[in-house]
């Protein structure tokens, strides 16, 4: 699966994607130290684009030809349901959608904070997309039980073509833990060091509690970290006394965001904090990733057994003749994706890739055989 990582940030999102098998063919973002931050912890670069100008950046990500386009739009500017006024980096989540539109990926997947979903922002995307013919999964996850031992709620729109809303709420649920993940638990799993028991996180204000246990998922990882104050005075609902109690280390938040031990964030500490606190978690990130891929596998299992009953009766295949258009039909997409191809461009993108005119000429014919074959097929009543 080619995927373009839209608002890629640091590589929360494409970490977990890659850690799924998907192949990231590009990634984009207008945030400088981000893009450093990525293209120092990946073997692909990362490029500056500025994804509010949809022409622009259409002219990067279309000869790319993804399978799937994934992303973040920024979230500062969401109000809460019922306001009538929202930032202008609200409407980068309406360019996410014009893009999808315009490239139109068998699938894409959006990430944003759980109030995103009755943003009027996210209406006006949703409105592109079903428009644009994709079928929507819309979902709250929590992090919690998918694999990140943090209780960090957020939105997640996956869309597909031609497909039922809904299409993957049972991969999503079938995968999730029943119990949230405690921070000791994902520390002794991975062999982690864990030097303490409770910790300190600033609360966003003081009738709120401060002071949590590892023995419970943390609460959302911000992008400021800030020490506990000499002053502090227990809440009534803190996990302990605040005596001899500190906050995270950037490297305790970075392992709760689920990035592995090697991932470089870079010297600047302010800079290091709010790159991780802005990053989806990788976790997170390879859950959706991973039921995707279970959706796709068995829907293309399903269009392959559709494909060799139909090649059985229309064309009188055996089954071994009907399997052997199945592999060249694969092996034709491992030279040239398939995607947003008619059967024409297909076959003349196909015939100008240097690794296809270094086969037999044999092969060749079998191949384009194969292409027809499915072309016509699809072009067939029995699709509906």
């Amino acid at each position: 699966m080619k995927t373009v990582d839209l608002f890629c940030g640091c590589g929360g999102l494409s970490l977990g994607f890659q850690g799924a098998g998907y192949e990231i063919v590009g990634a984009f973002d207008c945030w400088e130290a981000a893009l450093n931050c990525y293209t120092n912890n990946f073997k692909h670069e990362a490029h500056y684009l500025d994804l509010s100008k949809k022409n622009l950046a259409l002219k990067e990500i279309r000869p790319l030809n993804p399978d799937i386009i994934i992303g973040g739009p920024p979230c500062q500017d969401f109000s809460s349901a019922g306001k009538r006024k929202e930032g202008n980096r609200a409407s980068l989540t309406i360019s996410f959608a014009k893009i999808i539109n315009s490239v139109r990926p068998q699938y894409f997947v959006m990430e944003n904070v759980s109030r995103a979903k009755s943003s009027i922002a996210y209406n006006d995307a949703k409105i592109i997309f079903k428009k644009a013919g994709y079928g929507l999964t819309e979902q709250v996850l929590d992090a919690s039980k998918c694999g990140v031992p943090q209780k960090r709620k957020r939105f997640f729109c996956i869309g597909a073509l031609n497909e039922e809303d809904g299409f993957l709420d049972t991969y999503l649920a079938a995968n999730q833990s029943v119990l949230p993940l405690s921070i000791r638990t994902y520390f002794n799993q991975n062999n982690y060091d864990l030097p303490f028991d409770y910790y300190y996180r600033h609360p966003r204000s003081y009738s709120r509690r401060a002071i949590f246990s590892v023995d419970e998922p943390s609460p959302t990882i911000r992008g400021v970290n800030r020490p506990k104050p000499p002053e502090y005075k227990k809440h009534p609902n803190d996990a302990a006394d605040p005596d001899n109690i500190r906050a995270l280390t950037t490297q305790e938040r970075a392992l709760l965001q689920t990035f592995p031990l090697s991932f470089d964030f870079g010297n600047n500490q302010m800079i290091a904090e709010q790159m991780i606190g802005n990053a989806v978690p990788v976790n997170l990130s390879n859950h959706v990733a991973r039921s995707l891929l279970s959706f796709i596998k068995q829907d293309t299992q399903k269009q392959s057994i559709e494909f060799i009953n139909w090649l059985q009766q229309e064309h009188h295949y055996t089954q071994l003749a009907a399997k052997d258009v199945i592999s060249h039909l694969a092996r034709c997409n491992r030279l040239l994706s398939f995607q947003n191809l008619t059967e024409k461009e297909y076959l003349e993108s196909l015939e100008e890739k240097e690794t296809f005119k270094k086969l037999t000429r044999s092969i060749r014919s079998q191949l384009k055989r194969a292409v027809k074959l499915y072309a016509a097929y699809e072009q067939g009543s029995h699709r509906k």
